[in-house]
């Protein structure tokens, strides 16, 4: 099951074809969706996240909190809306695709995929960009 939070935050966006979508980017993956709970949140929030439980003082778009249990991937995802508006800017892309990226990043590391060296960072964006094509792909 996949839910959505809002925290700080108001819902911007379909949740129910973002389901849709990452049930299809996990079946491609192999992988079982367990229970995957996104937070939207404000910078403010996640940083408090951040600090509190990653003893990191620095503003991010994401972090993911593994719960996944051999193929059924689970976790809870928080995601800084703030980020993505301003990463959507900086990279000259609309908030919806600035958003799947962020979105379908969490999903890929719960699939295994990294990004911490350039190769692995270069991986991921292959594979960020394969799945969001996948958004777009007609739904029964």
């Amino acid at each position: 099951m996949i839910s959505f939070n809002f925290i700080e935050v108001k819902e911007d966006f379909d949740v129910s074809k973002f389901t849709k979508w990452l049930q299809r980017v996990s079946e491609s993956e192999d992988k079982r969706i367990g229970n995957i709970t996104y937070i939207f949140c404000s910078d403010a929030y996640l940083l408090g996240i951040n600090q509190q439980y990653l003893n990191h003082d620095t503003y991010t778009d994401i972090i993911t909190f593994d719960n996944s249990i051999g193929n059924s991937i689970s976790a809870d995802i928080f995601i800084s809306v703030d980020r993505v508006v301003a990463n959507a800017i900086d990279f000259e892309v609309s908030f919806e695709e600035e958003l799947k990226r962020v979105v379908v990043h969490g999903i890929l590391h719960l699939c295994g995929y990294k990004d911490k060296t350039k190769e692995d960072a270069t991986l991921m964006r292959i594979k960020e960009d394969e799945k969001i094509r996948m958004f777009h792909v007609e739904q029964d």
